[in-house]
C-alpha cells in the first residue's frame, strides 16, 4: 500500500487533489444535488461524481461511463472500487480536513 496523494478543502466547496510529491493535479468542484464534477490541473472536466446508496460516491468518465464507485467504510473513511467492484484503494480523512489517498 502507497501513498497515491492527498486532496485538501479549497474555497465554495472545492477540493484541491495533489499527487505524493505535492504536485497539483486537479480539483473537484460543487456540482447539482451533491454531484462534485472532477477537473485535472489545466482545467479540463474529466469526470463527475454522484451520489449512490448509504453514503456512497459513484464515479463516472468525462463521457458519462460509470469507471468505479467509493464507500464509506464504519470509521468514516472511503474505500474506492473499480467498475468491476475490485478494491482498488482507499482514502483516509485528514487530521486538518481533506483526505490522504491509498493505493492497494
Amino acid at each position: 500500500m502507497s501513498k497515491k496523494g492527498y486532496s485538501r478543502p479549497g474555497l465554495f466547496g472545492t477540493m484541491k487533489h495533489y499527487d505524493a510529491d505535492g504536485n497539483f493535479i486537479g480539483e473537484s468542484r460543487p456540482g447539482w444535488l451533491g454531484s462534485m464534477e472532477n477537473y485535472d490541473a489545466n482545467g479540463n472536466k474529466t469526470g463527475e461524481s454522484r451520489p449512490g446508496w448509504l453514503g456512497s460516491m459513484e464515479n463516472y468518465d468525462a463521457n458519462g461511463n460509470k469507471i468505479g464507485e467509493s464507500r464509506p467504510d464504519c470509521f468514516g473513511n472511503m474505500n474506492h472500487y473499480n467498475e468491476n467492484g475490485h478494491k482498488t484503494g482507499h482514502s483516509d480523512k485528514g487530521i486538518f480536513g481533506g483526505w490522504n489517498h491509498f493505493d492497494e
